[in-house]
This record gives C-alpha cells, sequence and structure tokens, in this order.
C-alpha cells in the first residue's frame, strides 16, 4: 500500500475514533458541566470532525490507486489542518478559550473547502 494511503487512512481512523470519544465525552461528562452555548460549539465541532474523518478516508481510499497524485496529498493535508485549526479551535472554546481564538475557526473552514476542492481536482485529473 503506498505510504500517502496509508498515512491518510490512518489518520482517517484515528479522527473516527477521536469523534466518537468525544461526542460521547460530550453527550455524558460535559453535560452538566458546561453552559448550552459551550454544548453547542462542543457539537458543532464533534460534527465537523466526524463527516471530514470520512474525507480524509475517502482521500486515503483514493491514493491506493493514486499515490502519485499531489492533489490527494494536498486534500489529505488541507483536511486535516482544517480539523485541527476548525475542530481543534471550537474546543478550546467550549471550554473557555479566549473568543479571540475564534479567528482561527474560519482558517479551519477555508481549508476543509480547498481540501475537498483538491479531492475533486485530484479525482477528476485521474
Amino acid at each position: 500500500m503506498p505510504a500517502s494511503a496509508k498515512l491518510f487512512l490512518a489518520l482517517g481512523a484515528a479522527f473516527g475514533a477521536c469523534g466518537v470519544a468525544l461526542g460521547a465525552f460530550g453527550a455524558h461528562a460535559l453535560k452538566a458541566r458546561l453552559a448550552a452555548d459551550q454544548l453547542a460549539l462542543w457539537s458543532t465541532a464533534t460534527q465537523y470532525l466526524f463527516w471530514h474523518a470520512l474525507g480524509v478516508l475517502a482521500v486515503g481510499l483514493a491514493a491506493v490507486s493514486l499515490p502519485e497524485s499531489t492533489w490527494l496529498r494536498a486534500a489529505g493535508g488541507l483536511l486535516t489542518g482544517g480539523i485541527l485549526l476548525f475542530s481543534g479551535s471550537l474546543y478550546l472554546l467550549a471550554f473557555g478559550a479566549p473568543k479571540v481564538l475564534g479567528a482561527v475557526t474560519p482558517f479551519g473552514g477555508l481549508a476543509f473547502i480547498a481540501g475537498w476542492a483538491a479531492l475533486l481536482v485530484g479525482v477528476l485529473r485521474a
């Protein structure tokens, strides 16, 4: 299996596992400890983490057939960066991080959009 495929499959699986664990943590352990707006941030972070974990898995699966695609490598990197920036900043904000950290969140969103676009180009160029 190509190294890039293995990397993105492993990352996607790890992000999926984190999505389940963080979702359960938010629903059970944090429900009584966080305000409704903080729980909403947690929920949004988890949803985006999960959906984009599937995107990273899709990149890994595509990379099995297209191991030399720079577009797929870019897509995987952008989706991974988007998870870290978008979901990561929302998780921190849910725990009371300074509101200025919210300025990071849109960069994660842009990384998500660019990642999906790179996946599209990579598949169309195959």
